[in-house]
């Protein structure tokens, strides 16, 4: 005789946070509403402080709720930017004096802030990938909707861009890609590698990242004509932010 399979049902922890899923991904609770506090989940199931916890970490870390000191649990829902590969660095988009970040956002509201600049020793990897022993660096963080979503740091040979408006904050119209056409050193090639990692808390600070969020980074070098690299920049994504895509034919 078969025998049927026994179906356990979930801890009652899971059963909570399944509940509050829905509610979320139904828009019942919206971006920026509040969740249900600990006290209230332990009134309404008859369960202890530790199981009510259990629940709202489930949704924390599915990164569908961040917690707020001294305020509560609240729902972080955010629309993906869509990262698409070539076509944000493609010579029409800055070349034509547009920012590389309008073909990501599309409308979008996004600020740049967290801007520092300086001249400094490349590393042994910089100076290995840019074939320069000094470089001039530009770190920056881009928030979209009023969220923190990327952090960049670009290198550039510091005797190519020396005194020009790729070492000064606001690189004008199509960004430091146009400044390097300007110079005869355009881009005409991209390579770019992307992994990903859990961040490090200055990195989860910078990005309000809520626990359990992968980072995406992205490493990529720009070559002018004739191979010669001309930036090396790496992009720390908040991994819930966004979608790359990438096509090509077969």
């Amino acid at each position: 005789m078969t025998e049927l399979p026994v179906h356990h049902e979930p801890p009652i922890y899971r059963r909570i946070a399944d509940r509050l899923r829905d509610e979320i991904l139904s828009g019942v609770l919206r971006d920026g509403d509040r969740l249900p506090g600990e006290n209230a989940i332990m009134a309404e199931y008859g369960i202890a402080r530790a199981t009510a916890r259990q629940a709202l970490a489930v949704l924390i870390n599915e990164g569908l709720a961040v917690p707020r000191r001294g305020s509560g649990v609240y729902v972080r829902l955010f629309r993906p930017i869509r990262r698409h590969g070539s076509r944000r660095l493609s010579r029409e988009q800055w070349g034509q004096g547009r920012a590389i970040w309008d073909s990501d956002t599309r409308g979008r509201p996004y600020t740049v802030d967290e801007v520092r600049i300086e001249r400094v020793p490349a590393s042994e990897q910089v100076a290995r990938l840019l074939d320069s022993d000094e470089v001039w660096v530009r770190r920056r963080r881009y928030s979209v909707d009023g969220r923190p979503v990327q952090l960049a740091v670009s290198h550039f040979p510091a005797d190519l861009v020396e005194g020009t408006a790729v070492t000064l904050p606001d690189t004008g119209p199509g960004g430091a890609y146009a400044r390097l056409g300007d110079l005869g050193y355009s881009p005409v090639h991209f390579t770019e590698e992307v992994r990903a990692r859990m961040p490090q808390p200055s990195e989860a600070r910078l990005l309000d990242m809520p626990p359990g969020t992968p980072l995406i980074v992205v490493a990529r070098i720009a070559y002018a004509g004739g191979g010669v690299p001309v930036e090396f920049n790496e992009m720390t994504l908040d991994a819930a932010s966004y979608v790359l895509q990438y096509d090509f034919d077969a």
